[in-house]
């Protein structure tokens, strides 16, 4: 039986959206669940809260950790993982989900944003896989997800937002090497990417509004595929860039249209976000 239960998960962002979804799915086989997130306190344009967060958690049957982590600082999430360790006695899985997003081309982009996207997405998923890796290093089935899309080095993912793109990138840069670098101590490193948008507060708040998220899928199916990843054996399923949609036929999952916002209406695909 392929289960998360008992397995401890270090999620950053994990307080709404994709993250929250995998720490959900997780939760419901009984996983331990370290939300570790900026938002303490309720933010009238993005729902939930770390608290919030770890309530629904443990209501879908997990245990939770709700911990305030800002992963720009080594401080934060070296005392988030520390916290888990504590609490949990180790860690088993790291999900690198927290990102920054500005789809704008290069004139429009500012160097603040531009820092925040590259210190967020790049820099901190190298820095919360460091930090943690010492403990996957004990783990039975030890992985790690990043949340970051295949390494296609085709101009049309570039040119119109060069700088997120490239943020995006250095995770899957991430998932590129550090899977060779830890393929023989067994830890599976991979990345996970959907193939139409997702109906987050992101979406809805910078890319289209309610009417893109009604062209997108729910952030379950995000769920689902990554609990499919996680619950593989870590020493024969590391370097892949996985598609949400292609994992869930491999487990078999034929009725797609379950996860569509607006079921019948065309989805947004192939677009980077």
């Amino acid at each position: 039986m392929r289960s998360l239960r008992g397995k401890t998960l270090f999620v950053t962002g994990g307080s709404r959206g994709i993250g929250l979804a995998i720490a959900l799915r997780a939760a419901q086989d009984g996983a331990n669940v370290v939300v570790a997130a900026k938002t303490a306190e309720p933010h009238p344009k993005l729902p939930g809260t770390i608290y919030t967060a770890a309530q629904e958690i443990e209501a879908a049957g997990g245990q939770a950790l709700p911990c305030v982590v800002d992963i720009r600082f080594e401080d934060q999430v070296q005392a988030a993982v520390d916290a888990a360790v504590a609490r949990f006695g180790g860690i088993d899985i790291l999900v690198n989900n927290a990102s920054a997003i500005q789809l704008t081309d290069t004139l429009s982009t500012d160097m603040k944003r531009y820092d925040l996207m590259h210190s967020i997405n790049t820099r901190g998923t190298f820095l919360c896989s460091k930090l943690c890796i010492p403990h996957l290093l004990k783990a039975e089935n030890p992985h790690i997800l990043n949340l970051s899309p295949p390494l296609n080095m085709e101009e049309r993912w570039f040119a119109p937002h060069v700088a997120y793109t490239m943020a995006k990138f250095g995770m899957s840069m991430c998932v590129l090497g550090m899977a060779g670098e830890f393929r023989d101590a067994g830890v599976g490193v991979n990345a996970l990417w959907p193939r139409t948008t997702i109906a987050t507060a992101a979406v809805r708040n910078l890319l289209g509004g309610d009417d893109m998220c009604n062209h997108s899928r729910t952030p379950e199916i995000m769920g689902d595929a990554a609990w499919a990843i996680l619950t593989r054996p870590s020493k024969s399923c590391t370097g892949n860039f996985f598609i949400d949609e292609d994992v869930l036929r491999e487990e078999g999952v034929e009725d797609l249209d379950a996860y569509a916002v607006q079921p019948g209406v065309a989805l947004q695909e192939d677009f980077f976000v």
